[in-house]
Formats: structure tokens, C-alpha cells, sequence
């Protein structure tokens, strides 16, 4: 689940004319509102995260892939055809029981769009950017992960030039599961690294 910036900040210029530009669609009748939601909703939750969770598994499941992705995440991640505008760029970064990753772009919202599809809305706030970088045990902590003091915490700062994806670790007790189910364990917060793949209850 999202968790709410600590502190509310107006919306930006360009999400507000996105707003009065829909607003205005769905006013005229040429837009309807549902549609607008669910479109939102396909993006932002099932195919852009979608394919990030294909390559986790795949990384997950086959050790010469994740060698490949950790060396160069670009082309290891276009071998599963998922390139793109904000997708050229990538570099993975791989959680162990000694290293937890956290990506964060603290000038604005650098995101890697086909492969994890469109940010949350957490993650473009200023109280996220900013606090990442200062107190990151704190905000991990808020998102329900309480890392041991024995592990390091890496924050990577997103950019024009790179954008960073994080291998989360597999979790215990999958051992056989194919892609497919691992895949289902994976989510678009955990490949930022502000979650962490569960098996389901």
C-alpha cells in the first residue's frame, strides 16, 4: 500500500493542467471519467509493473540471465523486449542478506517507465525525495521494512543519464516455482526497494 507523503504539497504545474485538460474531456463528454481511471489503474499496477516482475523471476530462476542483468541491465532487460523512452539507461541493483538498495530521483521523478510502468505518486513527493536520502531506515520502517542494523543501506539517486531497478531477494520457500509464480510475488515497490516480495498467506 502507498504510504502518504509526510506533509502535504500543492500538485505541480504540469499535473495540474493535466487535471483541468481532463476535467474538461470529461465536461465535453468526449472522456469518461471510469475509463480514465482504469486506464490509470492498468499502467500504473499491472502491465508496466508486470514486466519488472518478469525479469526479477527470470532473474530468480535463471542464474546465467541474472548475471547478465546485474552486468548490464539494459541489454539483459531488452532480451525480454521491454525497452523504451526512460527504459534505455537501467542498472540493477541486486538485495542480499547484507545490502539493502533503495531508488529514489531526488530532482524530479526519473523512472523507468516500461519496465516498471508509471510511478506512484509517493515517489514524486518532496517529502519521499528528501527524506530517503537523509533518514532512510526511518522511511523504509514507515513502509513496514525494518532492516537489521547489520545491513548496509544503499540509496541510489535516479537521473537523466540512468535510471536504477532493484533485484529484490527471493524469498525463502520457492525453491521449484516457475517463472510465472514467482513473477506473482513481485511489486512495483519492491523493485524500488521500499518493499519486499512475500509468499502470500
Amino acid at each position: 500500500m502507498d504510504k502518504p507523503p509526510s506533509r502535504t504539497e500543492p500538485p505541480s504545474s504540469p499535473a495540474l493542467r493535466i487535471k483541468a485538460l481532463e476535467s474538461l474531456l470529461v465536461e465535453k463528454g468526449l472522456v469518461d471519467p471510469a475509463a480514465v481511471g482504469e486506464l490509470i489503474d492498468i499502467f500504473e499496477k499491472r502491465v508496466g509493473p508486470r514486466n519488472g516482475a518478469k525479469v526479477v523471476a527470470k532473474a530468480w530462476a535463471d542464474p546465467s540471465y541474472r548475471q547478465r542483468l546485474l552486468a548490464d541491465g539494459s541489454k539483459a532487460i531488452a532480451e525480454l523486449g521491454f525497452t523504451g523512452i526512460q527504459g534505455e539507461d537501467m542498472v540493477v541493483l541486486e538485495n542480499t542478506p547484507k545490502v539493502h538498495n533503495v531508488v529514489v530521483c531526488t530532482l524530479c521523478s526519473c523512472y523507468p517507465w516500461p519496465t516498471m510502468g508509471l510511478p506512484p505518486n509517493w515517489y514524486k513527493a518532496a517529502p519521499y525525495r528528501s527524506r530517503i536520502v537523509i533518514e532512510p531506515r526511518k522511511v523504509l520502517a514507515e513502509f513496514g521494512i525494518d532492516v537489521a542494523p547489520d545491513v548496509e543501506v544503499r540509496v541510489w539517486d535516479s537521473n537523466a543519464e540512468i535510471r536504477y531497478m532493484v533485484l529484490p531477494q527471493r524469498p525463502a520457500g520457492t525453491d521449484g516455482w516457475n517463472e510465472e509464480k514467482l513473477a506473482a510475488l513481485v511489486t512495483r515497490d519492491s523493485m524500488i526497494g521500499t518493499d519486499i516480495p512475500k509468499l502470500k498467506a
